[in-house]
């Protein structure tokens, strides 16, 4: 049965949020892979029903450092051939468009507090983004950014990072901001930060966005959700295809004629 959703963490500080309670709510289990603790991905994803990887400090690539990276780069390329659900943010969104040949590149600028993305054209039709305003305001922290790969729809666009958002294939999609941050994320992420004028702005920008966007934020994660409904119907029906087919192959069928009326003589 697919009813697990696979969260994948990069650190202990940099964990699902948001997203937890949005998943847990639908009665999905959660399975949460803790990567810095040396935790191992899955070889199959027989019962998962959408895989969400989560941002974290390292590039995707220091391969030498965090071997785990190449790991995950195997795994992605599963998700995509099996059309499961994928939602990569910030490093996530990085590793997912490396796995599609996509160029991983140092930002025009750090991006760091609250900022403004705007949809694309192909960002309003496409079903993670329904129900949403042409710009939406989001939680960026991040010095690298993506190019979109070959084939990929481009969803957002931001200042001065210009690639914010983008789906590969039917249901994969990497988004360089965090939908997952609580206000109290936002706070302890700022703990270790130098510049405490800087930290002051974002902790009062995150007051006053708060209620928006959470707004916001519930409506994509409602969207995601979704599209993992909407994807294991697509897979139930293959699979009761397939059990189908082996059934009959099983069973042997009367010929024409072996029946007694039609026998040779």
């Amino acid at each position: 049965m697919q009813d697990k959703v696979l969260i994948i963490k990069h650190v202990e500080n940099e964990g699902p949020g948001l997203i937890a309670d949005a998943i847990s709510s639908n009665g999905w289990k959660l399975e949460i892979l803790e990567l810095e603790k040396g935790e191992t991905l899955p070889e199959t994803l027989r019962e998962i029903a959408a895989v969400i990887l989560l941002g974290g400090p390292m590039n995707v690539y220091e391969v030498d450092r965090f071997p785990f990276l190449d790991n995950e780069e195997r795994l992605i390329r599963k998700v995509l051939i099996e059309e499961i659900p994928f939602l990569g943010i910030c490093l996530g969104a990085q590793l997912l468009a490396k796995t599609c040949g996509a160029r991983i590149y140092r930002s025009p600028e750090k991006e760091m507090g609250w900022h403004k993305v705007k949809t694309t054209k192909g960002g309003k039709q496409d079903m993670l983004f329904r129900h949403l305003a042409e710009r939406i305001a989001v939680f960026q922290w991040h010095e690298d950014t993506f190019e979109i790969p070959d084939g990929g729809m481009p969803l957002a666009t931001g200042k001065p990072c210009k690639n914010q958002a983008f789906r590969i294939g039917s249901n994969a999609y990497g988004l360089q901001f965090h939908i997952e941050v609580t206000p109290d994320m936002v706070q302890r992420w700022m703990e270790d930060e130098k510049d405490k004028n800087a930290v002051q702005k974002i902790l009062n920008d995150t007051a006053k966005i708060e209620k928006v966007f959470l707004e916001q934020a519930g409506q994509i994660l409602d969207n995601f959700k979704q599209i993992i409904e909407s994807s294991l119907r697509i897979r139930n029906v293959i699979n009761i295809f397939i059990e189908d087919g082996k059934r009959h192959q099983n069973e042997k069928r009367p010929l024409w004629w072996d029946g007694k009326e039609h026998a040779f003589t």
